[in-house]
């Protein structure tokens, strides 16, 4: 048989673009640095008196569920944003404090994990208990920013959490066939430290909660230390 190609042969035509149209800036994913900056502005207009314990929760709670910067910027519209330097990089710290340590991931698979006593907790926590279990104790832990966020995933396990009583605790989650509990605390000072739990168990149980009788001792000094508040 002859295979020689003739030249009036169809040519393949070119495959399609995956994406010809733009995407809108409000519909890209929104990415953790955004979702921090947001977190920013809030606590800043709680520690202002422009928002309450209850509306900061609340937006709080959409910041994290966001999934594109369209959803973010509804959370601040009403705020004075524009008095925000722009730029995602951090200012560096002041000489005398301790750099901010990187996210930290703690994972119990048919065993246990945690973290206790006196240790330095990042911007970002995430736990995943699988046929084990996570305690996490901040009672003694060391914070190096305002708010702290930790990301709790329970299956056939359970992922255990424990602040001060002088620090912020909010958050909530997704349970099937578990439980997902987060007892909310609000501190008296709007400048301590705010613990978000976020996260999701399945036939397992997270459990955030303050632990009685355990202060974080000296929090201005702390906070003036780290360079948190203002």
């Amino acid at each position: 048989m002859d295979e020689t190609p003739r030249d009036n042969a169809p040519v393949p035509a070119a495959p399609p673009s995956l994406s010809k149209k733009p995407v809108a800036e409000g519909e890209l994913r929104a990415s953790d640095a955004e979702r921090d900056r947001v977190a920013d502005i809030l606590r800043e207009a709680l520690a202002e008196g422009r928002l309450d314990p209850e509306e900061h929760a609340e937006r709080i709670d959409g910041v994290y569920n966001a999934k594109t910067v369209g959803e973010l910027e509804p959370l601040v519209r009403d705020l004075p944003v524009g008095r925000r330097e722009p730029g995602p990089a951090a200012a560096s710290p002041p000489p005398g404090t301790y750099p901010p340590p990187q996210p930290q991931t703690l994972v119990a698979i048919f065993s246990g994990s945690g973290r206790r006593g006196r240790w330095s907790v990042g911007r970002r926590t995430s736990a995943f208990a699988l046929f084990g279990g996570v305690d996490i104790d901040l009672t003694e832990a060391v914070f190096h920013q305002q708010e702290i966020v930790i990301n709790a995933t329970a299956i056939f396990g359970g992922v255990d959490i424990k602040v001060p009583e002088n620090v912020s605790l909010r958050g909530s989650g997704t349970a099937v066939f578990g439980g997902f509990d987060v007892h909310a605390q609000e501190a008296d000072d709007p400048r301590a430290p705010v613990v978000v739990v976020t996260g999701f168990a399945l036939f397992g149980g997270v459990e955030a909660k303050g632990k009685r009788g355990k202060i974080l001792k000296n929090l201005t000094d702390r906070m003036r230390k780290h360079g948190l508040g203002h």
